[in-house]
């Protein structure tokens, strides 16, 4: 540090030293970071303000890059889809589209985009919008990353007037009316430049969804408001306030408190810390996610070359056969997860999804056995030696591994805690790496610079965009763009399977060969299913009136697979006295420490909030 920065480091401390007293006996306790200092602003009064709480930071606001369910989920509420799942049946029906046929030869899909539909600026949406959207999807490296798949099978789009968009196939595919690619406005997106550089973070966007992005402030939060212009009408509530949480046990403190109204995606511990509370509504369904491992079994990059630095054993699918015999997949949703999620005897698709759901059975069930996992690997060639380590069939490396979880997640040290000891049982050391959600994405989907990783994705109604993660196409380019694979896999058989299931139109022949994907992933284990984790959630009933789940028979709130639970629940609204107090304490609270940390400039360091579970969508 240079002579005046300590200076400047010296001066920031001696005046947060003595503003603090004043700021704290203004606020009446300590000053907290942004997103409680915002959860405790009162709501503006006559207005219906709810405040979702989550602990998964936004990956991207650009919809063309963004994985993670939070940054999906809010995707869903500021743009509009070709279709959407109905609430009733997850079946699709109209969305931009307001009608769609399709020719003769399956080849050719015709779509009408409803008149009614305007973006929040007031242009209306039309068929060159979408266009657009797929196009750059179809051409642009970059925009690949989130739903490259979903277009690989496009032949061409074109819209020959305002409302008639046209897609012809190179086959026919059996999941078009189930395309998750967000519409974006042409006239926006069209002067961004490098769409992989862009990260829309700019207020109010520009959407045609139910609610207009507000305010965004990067791992803090995110305002929404209501689109009055909405083709389906205006939600009932004003705003939706998205706040980040460093860990769960805070985002569960402040449903407790009131700071926040609504709380999805709970692990098992915290869902039971909401037990007794008389103003919280516990939430527990079938979940539509899979929690799994992914094994780095030699990863390349979309032109097939070799990055990272995987142990190389794991290329051998016999050691990762006995490592998937050495998983207690039931002592883990037990134990892990107290008895709320269901073991995976079956792969990433997960049962809520019976029509495509696949369930080992028989010669295919692998179970925990030791002894197994031990014979295996004996008969494979790798030898324990003195220290009861097993080493490569040359002898000259050790089978000793790397374990990467998420920063800040109690669960995931859990799971590493099991693995550590049933692999030491098998002469596999395994050793922890904890790493923040950005980190984590980078090594385990582009650098390939890890051996064993914690993973999960949330799957749609049809599961064809989580099946294609794993497909060729989806690994990185050499410059390290597009990509969005789960697990680097590259296999001819799981690829023919895919291309098959992509042009069949007999939906339960379809759903057969979807199966015996999933079975292929599950024999050969790039990825190893553990569990399926139930849908935990809670509520503030004194402050949502209403909310429909999707489905709505025992469906999902939040994290659900359409904006359906947003746009239709119904809140108290706030009181006229609400003003004040809150509000203008923490903002002035807020305003003084951003002064002080501003003057001790390269001496006090803000802590970035970290997504506590890297779950995809």
């Amino acid at each position: 540090m240079t002579r005046m920065g300590a200076r400047l480091a010296a001066l920031g401390l001696t005046l947060l030293l003595a503003i603090l007293p004043a700021t704290q006996a203004l606020a009446g306790k300590a000053p907290e970071p942004g997103t409680q200092a915002l959860a405790r602003q009162a709501p503006e009064p006559g207005k219906k303000t709810v405040r979702l709480g989550v602990t998964q930071a936004v990956d991207s606001m650009n919809p063309f890059l963004a994985v993670r369910i939070i940054s999906s989920s809010i995707h869903r509420w500021m743009y509009g889809f070709l279709t959407v799942p109905d609430p009733k049946t997850l079946q699709p029906s109209p969305d931009l589209a307001e009608s769609w046929e399709t020719s003769d030869d399956k080849l050719t899909w015709t779509f009408k985009i409803r008149a009614n539909a305007k973006w929040s600026d007031g242009k209306p949406v039309t068929a060159q919008d979408a266009a657009w959207t797929f196009n750059t999807v179809m051409t642009v490296d970059a925009a690949k990353q989130a739903n490259g798949p979903a277009v690989e099978n496009f032949e061409s789009v074109t819209a020959t007037d305002d409302r008639t968009l046209v897609i012809k196939t190179r086959k026919p595919q059996a999941s078009m009316l189930e395309n998750p690619i967000p519409i974006v406005p042409k006239h926006v997106w069209e002067a961004v430049g490098d769409i992989g550089k862009f990260e829309n973070d700019t207020s109010p966007a520009v959407g045609a969804g139910p609610f207009i992005v507000a305010e965004y402030k990067k791992d803090t939060y995110v305002k929404l408001k209501a689109n009055p212009g909405y083709w389906r009408g205006a939600p009932k509530i004003d705003e939706l306030h998205v706040l980040f949480y460093e860990n769960p046990e805070a985002a569960n403190a402040g449903l407790k408190k009131g700071e926040i109204d609504l709380i999805g995606r709970l692990a098992a511990p915290q869902f039971e810390a909401l037990a007794g509370d008389p103003n919280i509504v516990q939430w527990n369904t079938q979940g539509r996610r899979a929690v799994y491992l992914q094994l780095n079994h030699g990863a390349q990059t979309i032109d097939n070359k070799p990055v990272g630095d995987g142990h190389p054993a794991l290329k051998d699918p016999k050691v990762r056969q006995a490592i998937h015999y050495a998983i207690d997949k039931k002592a883990l949703a037990d134990q892990v997860q107290s008895g709320l999620a269901v073991p995976a005897d079956g792969s990433i698709v997960p049962p809520m999804y019976q029509e495509f759901f696949w369930k080992a059975e028989g010669d295919d069930l692998v179970t925990h056995d030791i002894a197994k996992a031990n014979e295996i690997l004996d008969e494979a060639g790798y030898k324990k030696g003195a220290d009861g380590v097993r080493t490569m069939p040359d002898g000259k490396r050790k089978l000793e591994m790397r374990f990467s979880i998420h920063t800040d997640t109690p669960v995931e040290d859990k799971i590493a805690q099991f693995l550590t000891g049933w692999f030491k049982e098998i002469g596999i050391p395994l050793s922890t790496r904890k790493l923040d959600s950005n980190k984590f994405t980078e090594e385990t989907g582009f650098t390939g610079l890890f051996d064993i990783a914690i993973s999960g994705w949330s799957v749609n109604p049809d599961p064809e965009e989580v099946l294609a993660t794993h497909l060729c196409s989806r690994r990185p380019t050499a410059s390290g763009e597009g990509g969005g694979t789960e697990s680097f896999y590259c296999d001819p058989e799981y690829e023919k399977l895919y291309q098959e299931q992509l042009s069949e139109l007999d939906r339960p022949k379809r759903a057969e060969i979807i199966k015996l994907m999933q079975k292929r992933l599950y024999t050969d284990a790039p990825v190893i299913a553990v569990y399926y984790p139930n849908n935990l959630e809670g509520y503030r009933k004194d402050r949502i009136t209403s909310i429909t789940p999707i489905p709505e028979d025992k469906g999902i709130l939040y994290g659900g697979s359409g904006y359906w639970p947003f746009y239709s629940l119904d809140a108290v609204a706030a009181p006229a006295d609400s003003a004040g107090g809150g509000s203008g304490t923490g903002l002035a609270v807020g305003v003084v420490v951003a002064v002080v940390l501003v003057g001790a400039a390269g001496f006090l360091l803000v802590r970035r909030r970290r997504s506590v579970a890297d779950e995809r969508e």
